[in-house]
């Protein structure tokens, strides 16, 4: 294994952070980059990450590494160092306000038109083609802030990959998982073996976070090429929510890490017997059929329902009681649908999203996904 330390720009005299990556295997087949805790305070990808890492090093021990495996076990360290008064925040740079997996930088039409003389009609020659030069872009990419720097660092180790998976978590939540429409029938074996309640389907869900920064450049690359040169959807890029933020445990963490080691090893970056794929225990829907609940008034937050629950339109997932009226507002589920995700947070501020419900149908537009 080779580790790699990245430093960030600085952002003020006698400081700067580093971000570390951990490569594993040889280059020159298939690649896969891992990430955890781009949202500096969600940290069961850390824990899954240092399992992964002990796996990962048993592997590389004897030899049954076949590809390159890039993983980054602490993806933000602003992130990971930003407290006000013991609370721990991050999932916003304190500077400037923006979330961590927001505002990636798009090279996709500046590398199509370097290329494009010399595309031709080997799928795989245009790939390989098409990563080189994105890598290149990436890299020449000007940055100003610190968080411009962290984000080109991540871009850079992840854009040229097969695969590429950012662990994250919600409040509270069962496991499920984030990719673009295009990436689906890569990304099922994956939501298999990871034993996934849902995974969210959109393409372009708006701002482009880090996971869509990797997978879009294949379709819209081929969109604009048409006909004329082959395409491929050549990078399966998901984000990963492990549950809640609090399912922080060995026994998760050590099951998660050997179920992602068994979907590589399925793709053929491990060696040995390709293992059986799972059973599938949820589906896909459209992320534009995730209805955020919200509260209308502020009050006591509790829930009637628990997360995972198969729900129904008209279903009283939770009350807020004013506790100086003693008012209860019921808070409803505007479709059929899986209660897959809630807030821990148990005060409600008027207008406050507190939990999420995935229906079928897809009903909202515009971006998708919240601040």
């Amino acid at each position: 294994m080779q580790l790699i330390r990245h430093p960030l720009l600085s952002p003020a005299p006698g400081t700067q952070r580093e971000l570390v990556s951990l490569h594993y295997g040889k280059t020159g087949g298939q690649k896969a980059y891992i990430q955890a805790s781009l949202h500096g305070d969600e940290l069961p990808g850390m824990l899954v990450a240092h399992h992964l890492r002990l796996e990962l090093d048993a592997l590389e021990a004897s030899g049954q590494i076949t590809g390159e495996i890039v993983l980054v076990p602490m993806a933000n360290p602003i992130g990971l160092s930003q407290f006000l008064l013991h609370a721990h925040l991050g999932r916003f740079e304190l500077m400037s306000g923006e979330n961590f997996n927001r505002h990636y930088p798009d090279q996709i039409a500046a590398v199509a038109a370097e290329v494009e003389p010399q595309l031709g009609q080997d799928a795989a020659a245009n790939v390989a083609l098409l990563r080189r030069a994105l890598k290149r872009a990436v890299a020449a990419s000007p940055v100003d802030t610190e968080l411009q720097s962290q984000r080109r660092t991540l871009l850079g180790l992840s854009c040229d990959a097969d695969i590429v998976l950012d662990l994250h978590c919600d409040a509270q939540a069962v496991m499920h998982l984030y990719t673009e429409t295009p990436c689906w029938p890569d990304c099922d074996p994956l939501a298999r073996f990871l034993g996934a309640r849902l995974t969210l389907l959109a393409q372009d869900s708006g701002d482009n976070p880090f996971d869509e920064a990797c997978s879009q450049v294949w379709w819209k690359w081929k969109a604009q090429f048409g006909n004329r040169f082959p395409i491929p959807q050549a990078c399966l890029s998901v984000t990963v929510e492990l549950r809640g933020a609090t399912d922080v445990t060995h026994e998760l963490a050590a099951a998660d890490a050997k179920n992602i080691v068994d979907f590589l090893r399925w793709r053929g970056l491990i060696s040995g017997d390709k293992p059986a794929l799972p059973a599938a225990v949820g589906d896909a829907r459209p992320l534009a059929g995730s209805m955020p609940i919200k509260s209308p008034v502020a009050g006591v937050l509790t829930f009637l329902q628990p997360v995972g629950a198969d729900v129904k339109a008209g279903d009283v997932l939770a009350h807020v009681i004013d506790p100086i009226t003693a008012q209860i507002t019921e808070l409803k589920s505007p479709v059929d649908g899986l209660f897959f995700a809630r807030d821990f947070l148990r005060f409600a501020n008027a207008g406050m999203r507190v939990a999420k419900v995935a229906g079928h149908t897809a009903l909202r537009t515009g971006k998708l996904l919240g601040a």
